[in-house]
């Protein structure tokens, strides 16, 4: 034992202290760098808990924390696709039955609806705390299934079923979105719906064929009112420029004959104010005119002596050789 002693003793201990010291230091290096950096990949975010507390998000690439103080929780941010009401996949299982699918209209039809929805977490931090389940990874999409459904059963319900399979079909896509978006929001649960798409819309199988002809008597119904409209859009405008040119023609007349009889209202009037001041003159310079218009349109005259008036009748036959 004194043999031992005196050789514990006589180590090089001021050698030895200094490199164990190194050793150690370096030890607790690799340890910190090993645990203190860290990489957040491309496709993910790395939320930061600093003693249990929410710290900071962590954008990918190089990072570092305190180690035993901080700890590093990484989060998927890859857009994840849900087709429903069938689950995820991107093709509708086959044979899959229809009753999940069956939405009532607005007019007590109904209508097989199915949809896809994309969907990727956009606040980590309330991810983790609301929805991330370490032994169930099935519970987000559980969650946005429960509300996805229950939006759109609420919204084909406000629309009948013609609108649902035709016109509106784009218009339910997108209040479906916003409002399951809506309804996300108000769970703070951090996803954030990024597209909706309907993908079959149809009426149940059992009553396809029926409404398969009611949609084709609804088509031909409606090509007939094209045809119709387009034939009026066609006759409307010809009717109207008629119409136009017809009332500008009366107008026309109407303005020639008013300003004819004027013409003819101030003659007779300026006939009338020549007559008030020599009557006699004016009866005579009358009564020229009238013979002057009478036997002008006779092409040959007969002047008959005034001592012959008393002994034969006199006759002149003015239509013949009149003028017509």
């Amino acid at each position: 034992m004194d043999f031992e002693s005196r050789d514990f003793r006589n180590l090089p201990w001021d050698r030895i202290v200094p490199v164990a010291t190194v050793v150690l230091l370096v030890m607790g290096g690799l340890y910190l760098v090993s645990k203190g950096v860290y990489t957040v990949k491309p496709h993910e975010r790395a939320v930061v808990l600093r003693f249990g507390k929410y710290h900071t998000t962590v954008a990918p690439g190089l990072n570092f924390c305190i180690p035993l103080v901080d700890d590093v929780l990484k989060v998927s941010a890859e857009e994840h696709s849900l087709r429903l009401p069938f689950g995820e996949g991107p093709d509708r299982p086959q044979g899959a039955a229809e009753e999940p699918a069956l939405m009532l209209t607005a007019d007590l039809n109904a209508a097989v609806v199915e949809w896809t929805i994309q969907w990727q977490v956009v606040k980590p931090e309330d991810f983790l705390f609301r929805l991330h389940r370490e032994n169930d990874e099935q519970y987000p999409q559980r969650v946005i299934t429960m509300v996805a459904q229950t939006v759109m059963n609420q919204l084909i319900g406000d629309y009948s079923i013609d609108e649902v399979l035709t016109q509106e079909r784009g218009s339910i896509a997108e209040k479906a979105r916003e409002q399951t978006q809506q309804q996300l929001e108000a769970f703070s649960c951090g996803i954030g719906i990024t597209d909706l798409q309907m993908q079959r819309v149809a009426p149940p199988r059992k009553v396809r064929a029926s409404f398969d002809l009611v949609n084709a008597s609804i088509q031909e119904r409606d090509k007939l009112e094209n045809e119709a409209n387009k034939e009026r859009n066609k006759l409307l405008p010809a009717a109207y420029a008629q119409k136009d040119k017809t009332i500008q023609e009366a107008k026309g007349y109407a303005d020639r004959r008013r300003a004819e009889t004027q013409g003819e209202i101030k003659a007779l009037l300026a006939k009338y104010r020549e007559y008030q001041k020599a009557p006699r003159e004016t009866r005579q310079r009358l009564y020229l005119e009238a013979m002057e218009e009478v036997l002008g349109s006779v092409q040959s005259q007969v002047i008959v002596d005034a001592d012959v008036m008393g002994r034969a009748l006199p006759l002149l036959l003015l239509d013949q050789g009149a003028k017509p």
